[in-house]
């Protein structure tokens, strides 16, 4: 691979000449520029992007750091990140494992988004004591460079629990999600809650990952155990989906009459079952533009707050009232 040394042995100018050329530095004449340009181009001359980094001390990437990449889930969180990045100069990586956590202690990156269950608090706290700035989606960390941007998952849940109770139901299976999420922890707390005040109600809580297979083990239990029409809450809709999928093609229980089923999330695919998914929703895409725009102030030393994103209820024909149901 060529090197600035190269280029400039064979232009016959300094090495410093050549490297002002490169950065599109005046201090070198038109043609002595445009002559070094076509050397460089011609011994296929690429610039060694940690040596510039080092130099330059900002590399314009952002990663995004996510336990996996599964489901329907993070496709518009991405787009919004992308979007709101690339309107401000900044390109995305979208990291996932280990190895790729060293790119925020060797600086390759200018700041980090983090949605990644592996990561451990302490972790997080030790790059932000070395002066990394990072924006949180899945935990509240308390740090001057660090910041957080949450769902608020506990009115979700409540809104979810409380529409079920409204419509009569008194028998309740809540479909947790995986041991250690933030964000299935706080939907499980605000069930818990809303059953403490609804003493007349029995909720029955069955493990789930947030995968479809556990939706599907899920709808398994409840169908083997059912003896009245029941309603079903799971908390993300990539687990309602597998239950839904579970009861309409192994049992002859119908959604919206023996299952009234509510999700968490309103994904894509789920807008497309019938009858209708109900679900609480939010916009994706605007987490992710604004988990951005924290973090580029973060950056620039502009002061920020913690976010938090709104959601709703959107109800469906998958939750009918009791009184309807022959």
């Amino acid at each position: 691979m060529a090197s600035i040394k190269d280029i400039a042995k064979q232009a016959g100018v300094s090495i410093s000449t050549v490297s002002y050329a490169l950065n599109g530095s005046d201090k070198v004449t038109k043609e002595t520029a445009a002559k070094i340009l076509q050397i460089a181009e011609e011994l296929h001359y690429v610039p060694h992007a940690a040596a510039r980094l080092l130099k330059k001390r900002q590399s314009n990437l952002i990663g995004i750091f996510l336990t996996d990449f599964s489901g329907n889930f993070y496709g518009d969180l991405l787009q919004g990140v992308k979007e709101y990045l690339s309107g401000k100069g900044y390109d995305l990586l979208v990291c996932s494992g280990e190895k790729s956590r060293r790119l925020i202690p060797e600086r390759m990156i200018d700041g980090a988004i983090v949605l990644d269950v592996t990561f451990s608090d302490k972790e997080l706290l030790q790059y932000a004591g070395k002066g990394h700035k990072t924006v949180v989606l899945d935990r509240e960390l308390a740090h001057p460079n660090v910041n957080q941007v949450l769902l608020d998952n506990k009115a979700g849940a409540t809104l979810a629990m409380e529409y079920l109770l409204e419509q009569g139901h008194d028998k309740i299976y809540a479909v947790t999600g995986p041991v250690g999420s933030y964000d299935a922890n706080q939907r499980l707390r605000a069930v818990r809650q809303v059953a403490e005040r609804a003493p007349h109600a029995r909720v029955v809580e069955l493990p789930g990952n947030f995968s479809r297979a556990s939706g599907e083990a899920a709808a398994r239990a409840i169908s083997e155990d059912y003896d009245r029409p029941a309603a079903v809450f799971c908390l993300n809709d990539e687990m309602a989906v597998g239950a839904y999928r579970y009861f309409t093609t192994h049992t002859d229980l119908k959604i919206g009459k023996h299952i009234h089923l509510i999700g968490f999330d309103n994904i894509e695919l789920a807008q497309f079952a019938r009858p209708r998914l109900a679900t609480i929703d939010y916009s994706m895409r605007k987490w992710g533009a604004i988990a951005s725009e924290q973090l580029l102030k973060m950056i620039a030393g502009q002061p920020v707050e913690a976010e938090r994103i709104y959601v709703s209820l959107i109800q469906g024909e998958s939750v009918d009232s009791l009184r309807s149901v022959e």
